[in-house]
């Protein structure tokens, strides 16, 4: 389904981005797993598909580095001609109430999760236009959509990824690249593991399915939405939450 493409994905060393980067690597992709501070859990990923018969690097980058992240682009291109998945998975959290939370700690969750987002698009785009080609898939948050106590810098970062989308697919929609959110719901990642088990039983009740997701819930909708199958789908926002937000 993506023999011969080339994919980034941000923030690939754990969780979503973990799952996402085997996802896109057994559908035939070479994926570049981008990490920042988990140099040995990204290595990890990257012998995972390996060692699967899958093509994977790791590149260190901090994605909220506006300069930094245009010269992975940069490399990237340099070493495989193209990038034709972007993947925009990293990402950050620093909760708390809206009196209590310090300004460090809302710039810091904008600047990794929104600026962060930015930056990759803006510095991919004169490629992707180049090639006439593309597929940019940005992951929000049912947080984004529905807000929650306690996450305004994170909701509003993903929120922001939101619009960020629709307008990028606007944008460059006419050169055949696509641009589209995934707002994932609870997924069971080391986020949620930190949750007490009570917590996790209520969150549940308000989900449909009565259950949390999956990582790979998510990733088989960012492969989807990665491939030609997809080819007339952009601007749209894909909440993968076991009906969380009926």
């Amino acid at each position: 389904m993506l023999t011969g493409k080339i994919a980034l994905v941000t923030g690939a060393s754990r969780g979503i981005g973990k799952s996402t980067a085997i996802t896109l690597a057994s559908y035939g992709a070479t994926v570049i797993v981008n990490y920042n501070g988990s140099k040995d859990k990204a290595d990890e990923v990257v012998a995972e598909i390996t060692g699967n018969g899958g093509k994977a690097v790791t590149y260190c980058c901090n994605v909220s580095d506006y300069d930094a992240v245009e010269t992975m682009m940069k490399d990237i291109v340099k070493e495989y001609g193209s990038l034709d998945i972007l993947v925009n998975n990293a990402g950050i959290t620093k909760d708390g109430l809206l009196m209590k939370m310090s300004e460090a700690d809302y710039d810091a969750v904008l600047d990794t999760n929104l600026k962060g987002t930015f930056n990759c698009v803006k510095h991919i785009s004169r490629q992707m236009l180049k090639q006439k080609s593309g597929r940019i898939i940005n992951l929000s948050s049912v947080v984004g959509v529905y807000g929650n106590a306690g996450q305004v810098n994170y909701a509003a970062s993903k929120a922001g990824v939101i619009g960020l989308t629709k307008s990028v697919a606007k944008e460059l929609g006419s050169r055949g690249i696509t641009v589209n959110a995934v707002a994932p719901g609870f997924i069971v990642t080391e986020m949620t593991d930190a949750m007490p088990e009570e917590a996790k039983k209520q969150v549940a009740e308000h989900i449909a399915m009565k259950r949390l997701g999956d990582v790979k819930d998510v990733a088989e909708v960012v492969a989807f939405l990665a491939s030609d199958k997809a080819a007339y789908v952009t601007g749209q926002v894909i909440c993968v939450d076991g009906g969380m937000s009926l």
